[in-house]
């Protein structure tokens, strides 16, 4: 996992989707057997805004601005269900989504708003999913492909959570804020 190097007055966020607890559990299994050190220390997510280093003083307009972005999103059906990889470029190995692509595409860009408290450029283009192995040889990477394999996961997205890295190497969700807006009418 590469982290920000916060000054004196910052700290460490990300934005993300948190899987719900039972899902949340087969990932961390996947990740375990793959003996990714970080299973039990990442909750398994999709990322909106990976690890970014802000002031301590702008966590209140930043939480006033993920309620804003919250609020004007309905709740939508997330599906993960195929395996894919970055590598060679990074040793990463994840789970696809199939479905709720293009509504996390929007949220990302909506946190991480021109004129927002969050703008930044991505260092790689935004691709939605959750990791099931990081930086691990390649046999856990390929021991964790083989393991996603097995997981079909749905579920309906229903807030982002602003999480906070601590001194103990944890991320601690610091605020939630739940989609409230209506969904759009089906055309028919």
């Amino acid at each position: 996992m590469h982290l920000p190097a916060p000054d004196a007055h910052q700290c460490i966020i990300g934005v993300a989707i948190a899987l719900p607890d039972r899902d949340a559990a087969k990932v961390r299994a996947v990740r375990a057997a793959a003996g990714d050190p970080l299973a039990q220390v990442v909750p398994p997510h999709i990322t909106l805004l990976p690890p970014t280093a802000v002031d301590v003083d702008r966590l209140g307009d930043i939480t006033e601005h993920l309620a804003r972005v919250a609020a004007r999103t309905a709740p939508f059906t997330v599906h993960l269900q195929d395996v894919g990889t970055f590598r060679p470029i990074s040793p990463v190995v994840f789970l696809s989504l199939s479905q709720g692509v293009a509504e996390c595409d929007c949220l990302q860009g909506s946190v991480r708003d021109q004129d927002g408290p969050l703008a930044r450029p991505l260092s790689f283009p935004f691709h939605p999913h959750v990791t099931l192995a990081h930086e691990v040889d390649d046999a856990g990477l390929d021991n964790a492909a083989g393991a996603g394999a097995e997981l079909d996961i749905a579920f309906t997205a229903s807030s982002l959570h602003l999480y906070r890295f601590s001194a103990e190497g944890t991320w601690e969700i610091i605020s939630t804020s739940s989609f409230t807006a209506a969904p759009l009418p089906v055309a028919g």
